[in-house]
């Protein structure tokens, strides 16, 4: 939606330094962070997400991987031990995020 109205306020420059810190950390600019607020929605960070959709990424990637080689018979043992584990810490580590950003 196009912004067509300029909106001024008068506010303190810790405050306006806490905001612009505030709107950073939530990668928006300090225009829409303000209006998000203002309107009532839920601004949420979460920490840590770059890492855990990586090894979702690796598992995916191996998985399929995987499939192919049982699609062309070159597989017909697999053992996932290790993929399971991994995948239940990374699904713990998910838990423990979205537990944590629970309001």
């Amino acid at each position: 939606m196009k912004k067509d109205i300029k909106f001024s306020t008068r506010m303190t420059s810790g405050d306006r330094e806490s905001i612009k810190e505030l709107a950073k950390q939530s990668g928006m600019s300090m225009s829409n962070y303000v209006t998000a607020c203002c309107l009532g929605k839920q601004v949420v960070v979460i920490d840590g997400l770059k890492e855990v959709l990586k090894e979702l990424k690796y598992i995916g990637k191996n998985l399929n991987q995987l499939v192919t080689l049982a699609h062309m018979g070159r597989v017909t043992v697999i053992h996932l031990d290790s993929t399971l584990q991994v995948f239940s810490e990374l699904r713990d580590a998910v838990r423990m995020i979205l537990e944590r950003k629970r309001w």
